[in-house]
This record gives C-alpha cells, structure tokens and sequence, in this order.
C-alpha cells in the first residue's frame, strides 16, 4: 500500500470524485485524527458483479427475510457505526473529517448505504461511493450476525440492475474471501477503473419491494449454480 498525507487540504466533495477518479482514497490514522493520508494500493481487491458467490447458508439467511433492507435512508448513522470499535479493531481510519465529506457527498448523489434493519434498530449495513460505472465499497458494520453480509448482497443486486461494471473493495480480506473477491495489480486496476468511468450506471436505492426481491434472487440463482 502506498499513501502520503494531505494535511493541508481540506477534504471536500469534490476532492474526493478527483481522487477516485484516479484510484487513490483517503484514510485517517485514528478517528482522533485530523488529517487524512492518501491511498492507492499496490494490488487491489475487486468483487465480480456478473459471478458474485454468495455461500449456501447466507443464502437461505438472504431469502428467509429476517432484515428490512433499506438505502439511504441513515448514510451518517452507518458511516458511524462502521467507525465504532468492534473485538479485534479497538480503532478505525473514520475520522469526523471523512465523516462530514463523505455525507456531504451523499447529499449529492454519489454517496450511498444499504442498511439491514430489524424494526426500528440498524443491525448492519455498509457504504460506498458510486461514480460512473464503478461503486467503491468503504466499510460495513454488523451489530446482528450476518447483517453486513446480506447488505453486500443487495447491493451487488442493485448494481447489476443499475449496469454498473467494478465493484471495487480495495483490499482483499478474510471476510471478502468468501464472495469471489480477487487480486490485481494497481495497473489493471486503473484500466479496468478508466473503462468503469466511461459507462453510463444508475444506482438504484429505490427499488421497490418486488423489483428488489427480482433483483436479490436473480444473484442468488446465478450464485446457486458455482460450488458452495
């Protein structure tokens, strides 16, 4: 991973659609911090939205419907809970700077969360930025188990809906593995990045009940015929 700190300059909108339009992204050393640093890693992790797996047992959690999946609908409170401490991550690279850009770019329309609720409670979700035809995956959060998971697929339906063509995660992990996720190098990535940003996507948060329940089957059909 590569990065160099920016202190000096305000993290604004339209700052970062310059930064992820070239591949890099900013991170803060704690969420006591005050600056951010810049990141653009040497392999970058991607999910494939066409061949997305989802493993047998979530899909069962996926159609058994214990969540209401939501989008946009608490962008700040989901950025939030994915910078609260969890076992094993005691500290987090979401700081209040990262925190006001990015919900100000949510109020734009490039920002977006899925959300998994259980009645009026957040019980997970995740959040992330689309630009073009690419959407850049940030962090996800559960306080229910598996809550960030069925948010990942819902959001993998609402992208193949919207023809987006990179799902970009940034880093490949434990948690990600599971998915399909692969590894390459930064300057595939940023070829494949080019290409994302010429195609035209729609992201679509306000799918109805049905079309959304269209939507989520149609991976997990797709996902059912790979090896779980």
């Amino acid at each position: 991973m590569s990065g160099s700190d920016d202190s000096d300059l305000e993290l604004t909108p339209e700052l970062l659609l310059r930064a992820y339009a070239v591949g890099v992204f900013p991170m803060a050393e704690s969420r006591r911090a005050h600056s951010v640093f810049w990141v653009e890693p040497r392999l970058r992790g991607l999910l494939p939205i066409d061949n997305f797996h989802v493993p047998h047992r979530l899909r069962k959690t996926v159609r058994r419907g214990i969540f209401t999946v939501r989008c946009d609908t608490a962008f700040e409170s989901v950025m939030r809970a994915c910078a609260e401490p969890r076992p094993g991550h005691p500290e987090t690279w979401i700081n209040e700077p990262i925190i006001e850009a990015y919900t100000a770019l949510h109020r734009r329309g490039f920002a977006h969360s899925v959300e998994c609720w259980q009645g009026e409670q957040l019980a997970g979700g995740l959040y992330g930025v689309a630009l073009g035809g690419a959407f850049f995956g940030e962090s996800m959060f559960s306080r229910v188990r598996d809550a960030s998971k069925v948010a990942l697929v819902h959001l993998v339906a609402r992208l193949r809906r919207g023809g987006y063509v990179l799902l970009d995660v940034q880093f490949v992990t434990e948690h990600l593995a599971r998915f399909g996720v692969e590894e390459i190098p930064a300057r595939t990535y940023r070829r494949k990045l080019e290409a994302a940003l010429a195609t035209e996507a729609y992201f679509y948060g306000d799918l109805s009940e049905g079309e959304s329940g269209s939507a989520v089957e149609a991976v997990l059909r797709q996902s059912s015929t790979q090896t779980s």
